[in-house]
């Protein structure tokens, strides 16, 4: 589980673009953190600090303390904006957040132990149509990943959702027991079903 992470900002007073330029000129990157009813609270955060906190992973499972001053907001980032040149951040949107309120988040899926899939040992491939599960969990027991167990599955099993271990006390946005991954069968075979249907 994300643990709670501490991130010093500081206020910014100035709004609009002209202040959040001023503010990227300075080694910045401007954010605002919005809800639970409350006023939003415009900020900066040092540039090289925030990177590397990107860097660390899990950015968008992790609940932060945000530090302006005297006060202290317990928020999730919901957004991020980057330059489209260099693809560094340019503004990133926190949420606030009350101890084990649920949230809706984007939990990345994670497969294992692939050695132990016959159907992957027979040539076949993992088609995975969901690379994260958006889940409604408590914000103080949002996972890093979700784990796939490949183990036993043949070529053509199928993955569903309700296969998957959910944390106690989550549950998926989407109301219908959706596929997750496959095991496809080999390119070959594919291409010799359909060359053999064409000359049929």
């Amino acid at each position: 589980m994300s643990d709670v992470v501490v991130l010093v900002a500081e206020a910014r007073p100035g709004v609009g673009k002209g202040a959040a330029r001023q503010t990227r000129r300075e080694g910045y990157v401007p954010a605002v953190i919005y809800g639970a009813k409350k006023e939003p609270v415009t900020i900066r955060l040092q540039g090289n600090a925030l990177l590397k906190t990107l860097h660390k992973g899990g950015f968008f499972t992790t609940i932060f303390e945000i530090q302006v001053g005297g006060d202290s907001h317990h928020a999730i980032p919901k957004a991020i904006q980057k330059d489209k040149l260099n693809g560094l951040p340019t503004h990133v949107d926190f949420l606030r957040v009350e101890r084990g309120a649920l949230i809706e988040v984007e939990v990345p899926v994670h497969f294992e132990n692939h050695e132990a899939s016959p159907g992957l040992k027979a040539g076949g491939s993992l088609n995975v149509a969901r690379h994260v599960v958006e889940l409604r969990v408590p914000n103080n027991a949002i996972p890093d990943s979700l784990t796939v167990d490949l183990t036993g599955l043949e070529i053509g099993d199928t993955v569903h959702i309700s296969k998957v271990a959910l944390p106690q006390g989550a549950s998926t946005v989407i109301d219908r027991d959706f596929t997750v991954a496959s095991i496809a069968p080999p390119a070959e075979a594919e291409a010799g079903d359909a060359e053999g249907e064409a000359e049929a």
